[in-house]
């Protein structure tokens, strides 16, 4: 009989197929994945809010996530890491998941290559259409409203608003929402702030109710004021769920891309959001550009579209002013600045090649808010080669060729000349001052308050430069330095209203009124990350309200301690206060019942 012979070697014989091993009811566990990853693609839908847009890399990021949760899925229901002969199964059940991921790969770098910057250069340069001026004939200002507040000190402002949101019972339940939109208001430059619940116990306490106002900063006039609204504002990016204002345009238009929505009020104080819609212009995912908005009502949350021709010609619509957020005129412009001639030129030679420098303000031209920014070489020289502004709501782009310090300089520049004081200047504002370009800077202290203002010729920084403590004083002797470099001042400018100091009365006028007398009641809340004492005097039921920022003696404030309070007389239950100071016990007063009974009467 013959040996039985064995190959061990592996060459020899057939090839080796994979043997499939289902697992128990297999087909079941098929169903429960694709039923597993539906739910997860519809939480993931409802949390992510991707655009369903080819052109959005969020909906690659999301649908891969769909896909591949199947496979996941699958691989737990059929216990194939606990199981490795399972393992085939879930293999050759993944292929059509892992095939489609292909798929979206592939598009997705396709559509990269054919917009990349390498062979579209030119596209991206067009995407703006900007005019040259060799003349600065930018408006002369109306320094009655030329904003004096940067972002920062509007926000430290504005806080001094919310202590009218305890006379309507609202204490310690809203905080301001961190975003201060700079828009035209009847004329007027002023920075607008929602409001966004406390923490979530507030907001489930609130939410019925909604927000109840919103906060104006006059930037002209440094003062603040709380609108409160006959109905709430329910709609907002504070809010939760259904009335978070991504979550109401997401699913209205399922299939836009959005830029930032931007807090803003019409000229009748009615609240929007105006929420830009994004298209991609170059390719898949280059060449960002704004081409309508959705306006949603803040009160009701009701959704209207319109196109960016009907936004710029629309005088019912003149009203807004942020339809093209700042990021994507910078990002534009800049592609215009280095790829006028070519994609190589901007990395070679970078002939002509510009850019934007390192920030921006906003400037305030025929009831539109206009962005500016100083334009450089792409050596990141200490000059200017001019300035930019480009109208927010119609994309209007202008180019002013003008040489010049660049504005960090000017800043720098403006902080030497109180150094003493350690102030920090806000970003320049340009401003043209009888036919002179003009850096304007406000100057704050450590607490964010304007002290004092300071402006520096553009062109000639180092020689022409002034500093005031009001505007008017740093007017004239801005105007006297360029005299003495024999530059003459065209026209005449007019001079600007003084601006008394913000005494948290929303720019009230009328007289305050001194009261002495015993303090009977203390209590306290903190409003705004600020601790606002509530004090009453004996004899009488108001309460009078400071903040430990406005008064240190409030913090140290004890129940039968003798007081001085300034206020403006007002029919509120609770008045606020301008100051508080500790009162020697000898001062003679009028008795506290008196004196709230003819000044500031108590509720009844």
């Amino acid at each position: 009989m013959d040996p039985i012979k064995v190959d061990f070697s592996g060459r020899g014989g057939e090839s080796k197929k994979t043997i499939v091993i289902p697992p128990e009811r297999a087909p079941l566990k098929v169903f429960l994945s694709v039923i597993l990853s539906v739910v997860t693609g519809a939480v993931a839908y409802y949390f992510m809010l991707p655009p369903i847009n080819l052109k959005a890399i969020e909906f690659y990021y999301y649908a891969g996530l769909v896909i591949l949760s199947f496979i996941v899925y699958l691989a737990m229901l059929s216990a194939a890491i606990q199981k490795p002969e399972y393992m085939a199964y879930v293999k050759s059940r993944s292929k059509i998941p892992l095939v489609l991921v292909l798929v979206l790969v592939v598009i997705a770098g396709a559509g990269y290559v054919v917009g990349s910057q390498l062979f579209r250069s030119k596209s991206y340069s067009r995407i703006i259409d900007v005019e040259t001026q060799n003349q600065f004939t930018i408006e002369e200002p109306d320094f009655n409203t030329v904003p004096r507040l940067d972002e920062s000190a509007s926000a430290n402002l504005a806080n001094r608003a919310l202590s009218d949101l305890a006379d309507l019972g609202y204490v310690s339940q809203f905080t301001i929402f961190p975003s201060y939109p700079q828009i035209n208001y009847k004329g007027t430059p002023v920075r607008v702030a929602s409001l966004q619940y406390a923490n979530i116990i507030k907001w489930l306490t609130n939410k019925d109710d909604g927000l109840p106002g919103y906060i104006i900063v006059n930037v002209s006039k440094e003062s603040t004021e709380f609108v409160s609204l006959e109905k709430s504002m329910k709609y907002s990016l504070a809010d939760h769920f259904g009335r978070h204002v991504k979550r109401v345009i997401r699913f209205a238009y399922p299939g836009y891309i959005f830029n930032t929505p931007t807090f803003e009020i019409d000229e009748s104080g009615n609240p929007y959001w105006i929420c830009p819609r994004v298209d991609k212009t170059i390719g898949l995912f280059g060449g960002r550009d704004i081409v309508g908005i959705v306006l949603v009502d803040a009160v009701t949350g009701k959704c209207i579209y319109y196109d960016i021709e009907t936004v710029r010609s629309d005088n019912s619509l003149a009203w807004m002013d942020r339809v093209y957020n700042s990021d994507i005129i910078i990002e534009q412009f800049d592609y215009y600045g280095k790829y006028q001639k070519g994609f190589w030129n901007s990395i070679l030679s970078q002939e002509g090649c510009v850019e934007t420098t390192e920030g921006y303000n906003y400037i305030a031209q025929s009831d539109d808010v206009w962005l500016y920014t100083g334009v450089t070489s792409v050596t990141n020289d200490q000059s200017i080669t001019g300035f930019v502004l480009v109208n927010q709501r119609t994309k209007q782009t202008i180019f002013y060729s003008v040489n010049g310090a660049k504005e960090l300089t000017a800043k720098t520049s403006a902080e030497g000349l109180v150094q003493q004081y350690k102030y920090v200047a806000t970003f320049p504002l340009l401003l043209n001052i009888g036919g002179e370009p003009t850096y304007f800077m406000s100057l704050k202290d450590a607490s964010d308050i304007v002290q004092m203002y300071s402006m520096i010729n553009v062109r000639q920084y180092n020689k022409i430069k002034a500093v005031g403590d009001t505007l008017s004083e740093c007017l004239d002797a801005y105007i006297s330095s360029l005299e003495k470099e024999g530059l003459t001042v065209d026209g005449e400018i007019e001079i600007p209203d003084e601006i008394e100091p913000d005494d948290g009365q929303n720019g009230e006028t009328d007289n305050s009124t001194v009261l002495t007398g015993i303090v009977t009641d203390i209590r306290s809340a903190v409003i705004g990350g600020n601790t606002t004492y509530f004090i009453r005097l004996s004899g009488g039921d108001v309460y009078y309200s400071i903040s430990a920022a406005d008064s240190t003696d409030a913090v140290i404030l004890s129940v039968g301690d003798n007081v001085t309070l300034k206020f403006i007389k007002s029919d509120k239950p609770i008045i606020e206060l301008m100051s508080l100071s500790l009162a020697a016990e000898e001062v003679s007063t009028v008795p506290a019942t008196e004196a709230e009974t003819t000044t500031a009467p108590a509720a009844q």
